[in-house]
């Protein structure tokens, strides 16, 4: 037979085998804009001169967010669910609701960015700085903005985070999981010319997460061995109907709970954390604190909701038993931290296992509740590390805690707002940190999960220390002789603060509305 035969007889066959997915472009409208306007920034950094390219970027930054915004509001508000892209990409309350966290939490963290990629002396200083000859060109090479690509990088790993949240099957999941955090673990590197701390905390990060996505790849092919397909409907119907050896699930299910227990900061996956924090410029840790952290706790809860409710009841203990561990670990190790941004980052591992209390509850009040912790922590994280990049000497940030002694002397307002934001991380009322506490506690209490709730409340108390002896430090203390000072925010780092602050006490005395969006949120389509 001819080669001319063999490919006429061939060419049926493959018209006939391939299907092209059906694609509901409205659906997925806010995420073309996020990674279409990450692409054009590339552009931007590529093609405009070096003088304009803070504004046009920052510009252009903003607008891409917005829109994705404005878009996300009028899916949510036409009510469409709907599975696309070859059931790859589901769109449903949930997502909607934790893309627009991420969104908007984004947009307060890239206010904090700009604002840092303009200052003077800050931890983006252009290249030119370094390398300029004489002192008068190393002075105005200062003034310029620089590390303008911190906008390009910035605006993909939330548009991998939108996904990564999204994702209804796990091929989809691991390539959102690598689109966010390769930028990520650039951004960590953005001050290594300033300080090698910085260089550490990227080198760290990286190879760390480079550990973890194999561990969720190869658990992603267990679950396909098991299952035969990687969609998480699929994975649900094959656990329920039986027919692979079980090892083969629970092996992958092990393996997949590695990858995303890292990027959730549980314990014993939470060894990257407070390196982490401290080494990555503030503004970079704001992003990842609170972005971050809605992305792959999203992820986290549609796997559990969707592919492996049916075992509930063999993850209960096991993935429990960690939350109990991450609750206690990060509020004892918070005890003995001296630097507030390592602090800051034993207090997010802890924050990460009461969500995983919120989460274990397998109800739809668990789900509402972890939806709206997020929101919650979300916002006072973004605050509480912007007051921390206002705190300063000559050598940049003062982050080891005796330097904050007598804070509240020299800056009242500074000082009272970050005790308001450290007594809502504390759980105290009035604060949208004890109304996220509360809720989920009491949805873990209804779904039989009281020994959870317990360990809970131990940590809370054993983190109040911490919290509260910050708080002694400033307003108690005498302030030293070479005390940092309080630096006076640009507009944009205003705005972030405010926003942040608004947003923890409204949620503290007023939750309804966002309560209410979360309530309508939680449910995951299949």
């Amino acid at each position: 037979m001819s080669v001319t035969n063999l490919l006429a007889g061939a060419a049926p066959l493959a018209a006939d085998a391939i299907t092209l997915p059906k694609i509901d472009y409205a659906a997925i409208l806010p995420l073309l804009i996020l990674i279409g306007g990450a692409s054009l920034s590339i552009l931007a950094e590529a093609l405009v001169p070096r003088a304009a390219r803070y504004v046009v970027q920052l510009g252009l930054s903003v607008a891409v967010l917005v829109a994705a915004l404005v878009s996300l509001v009028m899916l949510a508000k036409s009510g469409k669910s709907v599975l696309t892209v070859g059931d790859a990409i589901a769109i449903d309350n949930a997502s909607l609701f934790l893309q627009g966290l991420i969104v908007v939490l984004g947009i307060v963290s890239l206010l904090l960015i700009a604002e840092r990629a303009l200052e003077r002396g800050g931890a983006f200083v252009a290249q030119a700085a370094i390398t300029a000859g004489s002192e008068a060109d190393r002075r105005q090479a200062v003034r310029e903005p620089g590390a303008t690509e911190v906008y390009p990088l910035t605006l993909f790993a939330l548009g991998g985070m939108m996904l990564f949240v999204s994702a209804n099957d796990l091929l989809t999941m691991f390539i959102a999981l690598e689109v966010f955090s390769l930028p990520l673990y650039l951004l960590c590197a953005l001050a290594r010319r300033r300080r090698l701390v910085s260089q550490e905390a990227a080198l760290k990060y990286f190879l760390l997460g480079a550990f973890a996505s194999a561990f969720f790849l190869f658990g992603l092919a267990l679950i396909y061995g098991y299952a035969g397909g990687v969609n998480l409907s699929t994975i649900h119907a094959a656990f329920q109907t039986g027919g692979q050896p079980a090892v083969l699930f629970f092996a992958g299910l092990a393996l997949l709970s590695v990858g995303l227990l890292f990027k959730v900061a549980a314990v014993p996956f939470h060894v990257w954390t407070p390196d982490v924090y401290q080494g990555a410029p503030t503004p970079i840790t704001a992003l990842m604190a609170s972005c971050t952290k809605v992305a792959a706790f999203g992820g986290l809860l549609r796997l559990l909701y969707v592919a492996f409710d049916g075992a509930q009841w063999d993850l209960q203990p096991i993935v429990g038993t960690i939350a109990v561990l991450t609750m206690i670990v990060g509020g004892v190790l918070a005890v003995t931290q001296t630097d507030i941004k390592r602090l800051l980052a034993y207090s997010s591992v802890a924050n990460a296992g009461y969500l995983l209390v919120g989460a274990l509850a397998f109800n739809k009040d668990g789900l509402a509740w972890s939806l709206f912790y997020l929101a919650a922590y979300g916002f006072t994280v973004v605050a509480a590390f912007a007051v921390v990049s206002l705190v300063r000497d000559a050598d940049g940030e003062a982050t080891h805690l005796s330097r904050w002694a007598g804070l509240g002397r020299r800056s009242p307002l500074y000082a009272s707002v970050f005790t308001f934001l450290l007594l809502a991380f504390a759980g105290i009322p009035l604060t949208s940190g004890f109304t996220a506490k509360f809720g989920v506690f009491a949805a873990a209490i209804q779904g039989g999960q009281t020994w959870l709730v317990i360990a809970g409340v131990v940590s809370s108390m054993i983190l109040a220390f911490p919290y509260l002896r910050v708080v002694v430090m400033m307003w108690l203390s005498e302030p030293g002789e070479s005390s940092p000072t309080v630096s006076i925010p640009g507009a944009l780092t205003s705005a972030a603060l405010m926003v942040g602050v608004l947003a923890t006490l409204v949620l503290g005395v007023y939750p309804t509305p966002v309560l209410d969006l979360a309530s309508k949120a939680a449910e995951f389509i299949r």
